[in-house]
């Protein structure tokens, strides 16, 4: 795993603002440096030794030395396409899976892109066209950012390394935090730096005479194929899952590890890989403490496991920290406890396997039974059911009060992914100076139009494969490893694994009695009935309780009553929600959290914190 920036154009002072920008995402990239100036590019890189220890250093040249690439990620089917390229008369001087990409790149062009396994962001530069071509995975497993600055193209594997960029001007996008209030993550193309872009999953561009073309290459779709038995779909769930953990494994050339947490995903993967080691964290609070589970799970599997009970204190300290690795403000709570397993593997293994994926691939969200749970409502009349909601909303908080009120909706007003925080209502009535741009139902209709023949559980797993999968679940997981200088890799999210998964007919995704049913059936083979069948609890944080404790209600306040709070927010709005939480009057926990998470990131960036110097980032590296 590696981390690439660089810019287009020549500066007089090229490599030292490439430097600048390269110290930047050091904690991606450790063990060496490298980099391209010329007269029309300037590549940086920054390498964390996983494949083809000696031989791997980028960048990397085609034999002419006219086409250089530099990479982040993994391609597990390397060897394959090396094989493939050599029949054809390439000749490649390392072991690396990047010279692949750039040998596939010369041989097949845009149309390489589809062959590929694995996870990536890279860029190649022609400087015979003086072009650059880049492109993101399948699924968003790697981040690649982009500005345009005086015709030239800025690119980075984060966005801090964009920020040194000369002239860069730091301006918070409004459009930006009014939106990550609802969805409680960054959901427009462009981030909350105004000019700073993501290419999305699955899309490539080029870049020549100031001209940026951006376009896809791949989309998912859901087929469902009612031919065959729950038993075949079983048994080709774990042919896919068996293969992608064992090329996820191999390809590295040092020792890969396992998270492993109580659900079945981490599990699976932890109970198939047939490694030395697992890594989990907890906290000291029944509900919220998954170590004894991992550890029993661990030694029946005969594997060592190595855990962390973080304590509070622990973790509010290391909040400010967290939000500076995230680039963006996330309102996940478990984006923290996911940088401390991550600390705890990076002490033992440089690689390790994770469960992400798994839900949107196979419908393991608890929220995709709600269809079925809706049916009595849903089938009434549309206008009835409006009626019948309005009527709720009226109503004091009862039980059966929300139910009706979901009910009345349609499936695309209600689900915007597994976050919904802020209603528009909401978060005009919070903030100073609303937009009132991008409505959610605005931001999915595109998303839902393309998912207009599915099943209301599969439009969930396709809207939710577009928005939670990368702007939650996969940003944090690249974010809080690449913090400590450690790989993680996904092994659900694979091309072989999702052309099982989308053939899956709905009823054997979500039953009555659970989710994930026909990948529950293949872990039954690996795990305890207990395990096996445990609903998806994600990393559980108690924020509900700290919350109401004097030391963080009172930190919160500060923040809340701060000049950055009282520049974005009525404060007196937002004070109100943690008075009403503190009381017991109302759960408002997550809603608190989304706007401490935003007001903390903002000192990071744009406060005291936003000094962050490389020498902290050394002292990062060397205490991690």
């Amino acid at each position: 795993m590696c981390g690439i920036c660089g810019f287009t154009g020549r500066l007089m002072t090229s490599e030292e603002i490439l430097e600048t920008m390269m110290s930047k995402i050091i904690h991606r990239g450790p063990d060496s440096g490298g980099k391209h100036i010329d007269d029309g590019i300037s590549m940086g890189f920054r390498r964390l030794s996983i494949i083809d220890l000696k031989g791997g250093t980028q960048p990397i040249y085609n034999e002419t030395k006219d086409m250089v690439i530099t990479f982040n990620g993994e391609i597990y089917n390397h060897k394959e396409l090396r094989e493939e390229l050599l029949a054809k008369g390439h000749v490649m001087s390392s072991n690396a899976d990047t010279e692949v990409l750039l040998h596939g790149y010369e041989e097949y062009g845009e149309a390489l892109l589809p062959k590929l396994r694995g996870m990536f962001a890279f860029v190649i530069w022609d400087s015979k066209t003086q072009t650059l071509f880049g492109a993101r995975d399948f699924f968003g497993i790697k981040p690649f950012y982009y500005s345009i600055q005086n015709g030239q193209l800025v690119y980075g594997s984060e966005i801090k390394s964009i920020l040194e960029y000369p002239g860069f001007h730091r301006e918070v996008n409004p459009e930006a935090l009014e939106n990550y209030l609802t969805f409680q993550y960054s959901v427009l193309p462009e981030t909350f730096f105004k000019g700073v872009y993501k290419l999305p999953p699955a899309h490539c561009f080029t870049f020549r005479n100031g001209i940026l073309d951006i376009r896809r290459y791949w989309e998912p779709v859901f087929e469902p194929n009612h031919s065959k038995s729950l038993e075949q779909f079983v048994q080709e769930i774990d042919n896919a899952m068996q293969d992608s953990i064992q090329k996820h494994k191999t390809s590295s050339d040092v020792e890969v590890g396992s998270f492993l947490s109580s659900g079945v995903d981490s599990s699976y993967v932890a109970a198939c890989f047939h490694g030395d080691k697992t890594f989990t964290v907890g906290f000291d609070y029944e509900k919220y403490n998954e170590i004894d589970y991992a550890k029993a799970l661990s030694e029946k599997i005969q594997i060592d496991n190595y855990s962390k009970l973080i304590s509070k204190e622990e973790y509010w300290d290391i909040i400010g920290r967290v939000q500076y690795h995230m680039d963006e403000p996330l309102a996940d709570p478990s984006a923290i406890a996911l940088y401390f397993v991550s600390q705890t593997a990076a002490k033992h293994v440089k690689v390790a396997l994770s469960g992400e994926g798994a839900d949107e691939f196979f419908g393991g969200y608890n929220i995709y039974r709600e269809p079925h749970d809706l049916l009595p409502l849903t089938r009434l009349p549309r206008p009835v059911r409006k009626v019948m909601g309005q009527v709720a909303k009226k109503l004091p908080k009862i039980k059966g009060r929300n139910y009706l009120i979901r009910g009345s909706k349609d499936l695309q007003e209600r689900f915007i992914g597994n976050a919904f925080m802020f209603t528009e209502e909401e978060r005009e009535a919070i903030l100073k100076h609303p937009t009132g741009k991008y409505p959610h139902t605005e931001l999915t209709r595109p998303f839902y139009q393309k998912a207009a023949a599915y099943d209301d559980v599969t439009k969930m797993q396709y809207i939710d494969m577009h928005f939670w999968l990368i702007g939650d679940i996969l940003l944090k997981a690249d974010k809080m490893s690449m913090a400590h200088s450690l790989e993680v890799r996904v092994p659900f999210l694979d091309r072989v694994v999702f052309d099982v998964a989308r053939t899956i007919p709905t009823e054997y995704k979500v039953t009555k009695e659970n989710t994930k049913f026909a990948m529950r059936q293949a872990a039954h083979r690996y795990l305890p009935d207990l395990v096996a069948e445990k609903k998806k609890l994600g990393f559980p944080v108690p924020i509900r309780i700290w919350l109401k404790e004097d030391a963080y209600y009172r930190r919160v306040k500060a923040a809340f009553e701060s000049p950055a709070a009282r520049e974005f927010f009525k404060t007196g709005e937002i004070i109100g929600y943690l008075e009403e939480h503190r009381t017991g009057k109302a759960d408002h926990s997550r809603k608190i959290w989304t706007i401490y998470m935003f007001l903390v990131w903002h000192q990071q960036f744009f406060g005291d914190g936003a000094a962050t110097s490389v020498s902290e980032e050394a002292h990062a590296l060397q205490t991690h």
